[in-house]
């Protein structure tokens, strides 16, 4: 592991005054070159009429709606289509429409994405249009099942799109060749968002709540689920999604979001008025997303979308247990996952640049989450495969800065034709398909494709940090500084720092955290709190000892008074 300070990214940053000079000096290494772009205004957010497609895709529902045609929402199993799946619902019904529904393919029956097994099963509630969200640009043979069956198909996705797109009636993806939008970065979930706004736009336009007597619905309202899913689906927190995030996070601190979200905080031990953004990424994301892992996606979607939280809470409740279960399930696989990786180094006496792991035994739902832990352990891109139907594999594959995912799987699709079945992805993250029996194969080539895309210096993990805080620093001023500085997430990051302390003392909470009491200083005055999650217990007798830290500097809230805390990332060294 390379630790290395952050440098600036822009030349000459121009903030004002009212911009802390240690926000100046974090920003300008995150890429902000002014303080208008930090703007977290409404206002601030491009037009939703550049997105190419969004303009037909306005008149077919538009029409859709005048016509009382039945349209049906397909929706995707993770957070990202759980929230996007609901925005839809309440959006749609808000608007007008009197006959929409949902559905979630199951996927261990149905897989990923508008299939023609799920357009066969849609058939029975007999629908006019499609909407895809979250899925459906990699949907070809879905996409022209619903049309020889006379049903129209609107696409709205935000993954990479193939050579080829589906030949539905209108796609809306940032992402597909010629659209201008300035932000290739949306969530599914911020894709619905932006066609939804430019759909209500065009009905004011035309009269269309005076005339059916409804009340023209306030988009932001629902800005609650769009923090959730783009936050939950780890996409880039760019401008406009920290815009996004920010105004979602804004209302929900208010009470005012979905009492299916305030459900989830609570069962978390989150309070609704302090949530940051982590706070979705680590608790509430992870139990939405825990049904479409284990079960089906449709409950998480209906705790989304129920107005009464006495009825929340039961789902909430739910779902947590079956966050739990796949806790459990996840631990088990990845010890198996480590014992076969330390096999397979004994056996080559090198690890392999490109990791494929399998198991019979191991659970669909849960191989990305196996996959993120591998590649963390061992910064490697990592692909984590379990049985699908009949003799195939379906895997979900994680990767490291420097190796596009989703690329290198095109690129072993075109070296080896008829390998995969089916991938697609992102940058980081992918999913695929193959025979049992290429499993071998697939092995070698994928490590193949690793090799020729990566050199010996992207295998080791480099950690990038934002230096030193001096022990002046490290106050309840600066935390709430920090704490107020984002949102922080994927590519614009919560500020990391290295220090060097002596332990005053040590204790440990729920058996397996370690709470410190650390000094800074020659005379060793300056004392703060630290925690340190999930850490070996022997440390508990390093009392008088000095120890170097990576951590974050968090405004710890305990039996309501507010004081510093370090969140104690990585424990460098020990004497």
């Amino acid at each position: 592991m390379k630790i290395s300070d952050r440098s600036p990214l822009v030349a000459a940053p121009t903030f004002g005054a009212d911009v802390h000079p240690l926000l100046r000096r974090i920003y300008s290494t995150r890429g902000v070159a002014s303080e208008s772009d930090l703007g977290r205004q409404l206002t601030d957010l491009p037009a939703p009429a550049l997105l190419k497609g969004a303009a037909e895709a306005v008149v077919l529902l538009a029409d859709a709606l005048r016509q009382q045609r039945r349209l049906l929402i397909i929706g995707d199993f993770d957070a990202d289509g759980a929230t996007s799946t609901a925005l839809m619902m309440l959006a749609l019904r808000a608007m007008g429409a009197a006959n929409v529904g949902y559905l979630v393919p199951n996927r261990f029956e149905y897989g990923y994405g508008l299939t023609p097994e799920i357009v066969e099963l849609a058939r029975g509630s007999s629908p006019d249009l499609i909407i895809t969200v979250d899925n459906g640009i990699s949907s070809h043979d879905g996409v022209a099942a619903a049309r020889r069956a006379g049903i129209d198909v609107l696409i709205t996705d935000h993954h990479l799109p193939g050579a080829q797109l589906p030949d539905a009636n209108v796609i809306v993806n940032p992402n597909q060749p010629g659209c201008d939008f300035p932000s290739k970065a949306l969530a599914g979930v911020g894709v619905a968002f932006y066609l939804l706004s430019a759909l209500r736009g065009h009905l004011r336009q035309q009269g269309w709540f005076q005339q059916q007597g409804i009340a023209e619905p306030v988009m932001a309202s629902w800005l609650d689920l769009v923090a959730l899913g783009t936050v939950a689906d780890v996409v880039p927190l760019d401008r406009l999604n920290r815009i996004l995030v920010h105004q979602g996070l804004q209302r929900v601190r208010a009470g005012q979001c979905r009492p299916g979200i305030s459900a989830l905080l609570e069962l978390a031990g989150r309070q609704q008025g302090r949530i940051v953004a982590s706070d979705f990424g680590f608790a509430v994301g992870p139990r939405l997303n825990a049904a479409g892992r284990l079960d089906d996606m449709t409950l998480g979607i209906h705790c989304l979308l129920c107005d009464d939280l006495g009825e929340a809470r039961q789902y909430a409740v739910e779902l947590d247990q079956l966050n739990a279960d796949r806790k459990i399930i996840e631990s088990g696989m990845q010890q198996e996952a480590l014992q076969a990786v330390n096999r397979l180094h004994l056996e080559e006496s090198a690890l392999p640049w490109g990791i494929c792991l399998y198991d019979p035994q191991w659970h669909q739902g849960v191989v990305g989450l196996l996959a993120s832990r591998i590649k963390e352990r061992y910064h490697r891109p990592v692909i984590a495969f379990a049985p699908g139907d009949g003799d195939t594999l379906k895997g979900s594959a994680r990767s490291i800065p420097g190796l596009h995912i989703r690329d290198a799987l095109d690129a072993v699709a075109s070296r080896h034709p008829q390998l995969l079945s089916k991938f697609g992805g992102h940058a980081m993250a992918a999913g695929l398909s193959l025979a049992k029996q290429d499993f071998a194969h697939f092995c070698q080539a994928f490590d193949d494709e690793v090799k020729r895309q990566l050199t010996p210096e992207d295998l080791e993990e480099e950690v990038m940090i934002d230096g030193e805080l001096g022990s002046t620093e490290l106050t309840l001023e600066t935390a709430r500084l920090l704490r107020s500085g984002g949102p922080w997430g994927q590519h614009f990051p919560e500020p990391l720092f290295r220090g060097a302390f002596a332990i005053v003392q040590s204790r440990i909470l729920s058996a397996k955290h370690l709470k410190f009491t650390l000094s800074m200083g020659d005379a060793g005055e300056s004392l703060v709190d630290a925690i340190a999650f999930n850490v070996p217990q022997p440390l508990l007798s390093a009392t008088g000892s000095q120890v170097e830290l990576l951590y974050r500097l968090d405004v710890n809230l305990w039996r309501g008074q507010e004081t510093p805390q370090l969140l104690i990332e990585r424990i460098l060294s020990l004497s």
